[in-house]
């Protein structure tokens, strides 16, 4: 997938991606090795500003901005969420503010992963996804900053 791909590209490519994987034992698999691909956050980025709350995993997300560009970094104590957030990563980080806003989570649905994913796992990944839209919300009203207050998520 090109750094340069579209949401609704990215969207459809992991679409395909699960569409070739058998069973749910496949998908959660590969899930998982996405998660461990993921890079990880620095110790100094896991702090409870940028903890996502409503997650049983301990789940961190940061945001910085580059010009109209928002990028995410992300971080997880459990494996299969981390190949959650690798998912997110790929649909919504690099964006600019109003295309993220604009686009809704619904190709997760497509996947299946809300029937598959545990109540609390499903839970976190409904709030990992307001994270990432009030990210793009404080973007679109802030002042020019590189990094994102979390505390103006709240």
């Amino acid at each position: 997938m090109s750094a340069t791909a579209t949401i609704e590209e990215a969207r459809q490519a992991i679409v395909e991606e699960f569409s070739i994987l058998g069973d749910w034992m496949q998908r959660y698999e590969y899930i998982i090795e996405l998660g461990r691909a993921l890079p990880g956050l620095p110790e100094k980025l896991r702090v409870d500003s940028h903890r996502v709350q409503g997650c049983q995993s301990r789940v961190w997300f940061y945001a910085t901005r580059d010009r109209d560009l928002i990028h995410y970094r992300a971080d997880s104590d459990a494996m299969i969420v981390r190949g959650l957030i690798a998912l997110l990563l790929r649909v919504y980080s690099g964006r600019r503010a109003e295309d993220i806003l604009a686009t809704s989570p619904a190709f997760l649905e497509v996947l299946g992963l809300g029937s598959h994913l545990s109540g609390s796992r499903a839970n976190g990944l409904h709030a990992m996804v307001k994270r990432i839209h009030a990210f793009a919300h404080a973007h679109a009203t802030a002042t020019e900053t590189a990094e994102i207050d979390p505390r103006a998520l709240a």
